[in-house]
């Protein structure tokens, strides 16, 4: 499993990816004014020039995308020295009506494309009345995919760590699981070392705001999702004068510490798993018996504990062990569609044939057929890793949260506990905190909450809209990561009707 705190939106690959942790927090409430948003930046005479540049599109992908390349400041205390380059993707409105302006998009991660995002399902999976009124507009983050991407580790290295074991049983298996930590931020900083210390997302919502001037918008519209939620909020702390119709779907909370954010999400995806296991058990092809949630967690996790002692064959050179099968599993609760495929996968798994359950954890960390990874998870740690402490500085810290974490979940607290230990080896010092957004000034913010997430808990979502001044939480009922595009006309219509007329929905509104 991945030591990256992920919050990936489920259009983008499978309906999977969310945070498997890293630290990224410090604790506490700290004022807004001794955030990050507020560090030393140069003066916007010094960035005139990032600001007055103009785009060349060209065509690229499918029918109908654009494409171009913008410059940022490497660092935005030093304009005048390196540059940093972005991929940008729009689908221009298609009309009818007045056309609205842009309409940035972003997926979530850290680390997922936001231009693969666009040219994958955005650019002509969004409603049909906001692609006609807006150009859907992406960036890639710096150090994501297209824009100058983070590297870490080769394909070989990373089928290694990947199959690390991260529920260690004794000193020697800790000693293993730190060292894979450490060769990883090593690998990155060998092969990465330029960018490490500026891909923060304070420095990536800086670049939305130059996207904004040279898309020609005097506010910028928004629709961040997972992660994205984040990047979004920053934006509009920074620049809440040129915020416009901000809507901040699967929202994470950035004022609880490293530890609390994965702690939560530790519970949130047992709440997700006893969805999955309540309706399992009434499945005539339930691997995990019939008898009762409880029973099918305490029946999963002694699978589990098998495959820690003897990984079973998948076709292929490497075996199903303890690692990738959760992490197959965990791909799997971002969205209900993958249940019954999590089904087959586990009764194949438990019958001694790994590659279906191997296949959701290779989907999850977007591994490819021929053994090579998207950047996904080297940019994951490096935003991560820079946005904030490490939740645990060793691992007799971590072993003394286990017990917490498997009270939060019995069957992945352990795992993720484990997990939350890889940014305690970065070669990057952390350069933001934990602290409250309240974007004072920004025009009204749409928070939308799904009340069993498993990657983004939806307390998060009532904590963020509260701490906005002008927040507004929308609710969706139901199972999944995320709600917007999922099926819910009720969701979707009050993000639409916002996006499109700027009208709120009601305080307290509810779908299901």
């Amino acid at each position: 499993m991945d030591s990256s705190r992920l919050l990936r939106t489920s259009a983008v690959a499978l309906p999977l990816l969310g945070l498997l942790m890293a630290g990224c927090t410090d604790g506490g409430s700290t004022p807004a004014a001794s955030a990050p948003a507020s560090a030393s930046v140069a003066s916007t005479e010094e960035l005139r020039a990032y600001y007055g540049q103009r785009l060349t599109w060209r065509a690229c992908g499918a029918p109908g995308f654009e494409c171009a390349t913008m410059k940022a400041p490497l660092d935005y205390a030093k304009p005048r020295g390196e540059q940093i380059k972005l991929a940008v993707s729009r689908f221009k409105a298609t009309g009818p009506g007045k056309r609205l302006g842009s309409l940035l998009v972003n997926p979530g991660g850290p680390g997922g494309s936001a231009v693969g995002y666009l040219q994958g399902y955005a650019g002509v999976g969004y409603p049909a009345p906001v692609r006609a009124r807006y150009d859907i507009v992406a960036v890639d983050p710096r150090g994501v995919a297209r824009s100058e991407p983070v590297r870490c580790l080769d394909g070989r290295q990373m089928d290694a760590y990947t199959q690390v074991d991260q529920t260690p049983d004794d000193r020697g298996e800790v000693a293993r699981l730190a060292a894979s930590f450490k060769d990883f931020a090593a690998g990155c900083q060998k092969r990465s070392g330029r960018i490490l210390p500026h891909v923060s997302t304070v420095e990536s919502a800086r670049d939305m705001d130059i996207l904004r001037e040279v898309l020609g918008d005097r506010r910028l519209t928004y629709v961040g999702a997972s992660y994205g939620t984040f990047l979004g909020a920053t934006y509009a702390e920074l620049f809440p004068s040129r915020t416009g119709r901000f809507v901040l779907d699967g929202a994470m909370d950035p004022s609880l510490s490293t530890a609390e954010l994965n702690r939560d999400q530790t519970a949130g995806f047992e709440t997700a798993f006893r969805s999955f296991a309540a309706d399992c058990v009434q499945q005539p092809d339930c691997p995990l018996g019939t008898e009762s949630p409880t029973h099918a967690a305490a029946h999963l996790k002694a699978f589990f504990a098998e495959l820690d002692a003897e990984p079973v064959p998948t076709g292929e050179s490497r075996r199903l062990g303890e690692a990738l099968a959760t992490t197959g599993v965990i791909a799997a609760m971002y969205d209900e569609s993958a249940w019954p495929q999590l089904r087959e996968a586990l009764t194949r798994a438990m019958g001694g044939e790994g590659s279906a359950l191997l296949a959701l954890a290779d989907s999850y960390y977007e591994r490819e057929e021929d053994g090579t990874y998207s950047n996904l998870m080297y940019a994951n740690a490096a935003v991560n890793c820079l946005d904030q402490p490490p939740a645990f500085t060793g691992p007799d810290q971590v072993a003394a949260a286990v017990p917490s974490f498997e009270k939060a979940s019995p069957v992945f607290g352990a795992g993720l506990a484990w997990a939350s230990l890889n940014c305690a080896y970065w070669p990057t010092k952390a350069t933001g905190t934990a602290h409250r957004i309240h974007a004072d000034g920004a025009p009204p913010i749409l928070v939308v909450g799904t009340t069993r997430d498993p990657a983004t808990p939806y307390k998060w979502a009532e904590s963020l809209a509260a701490q906005l001044s002008s927040g507004r939480l929308l609710t969706y009922e139901g199972d999944g990561h995320t709600a917007y595009g999922r099926g819910s006309d009720c969701i979707d219509t009050a993000i639409n009707t916002f996006l499109l007329d700027g009208t709120v929905p009601p305080s307290g509104k509810r779908c299901r």
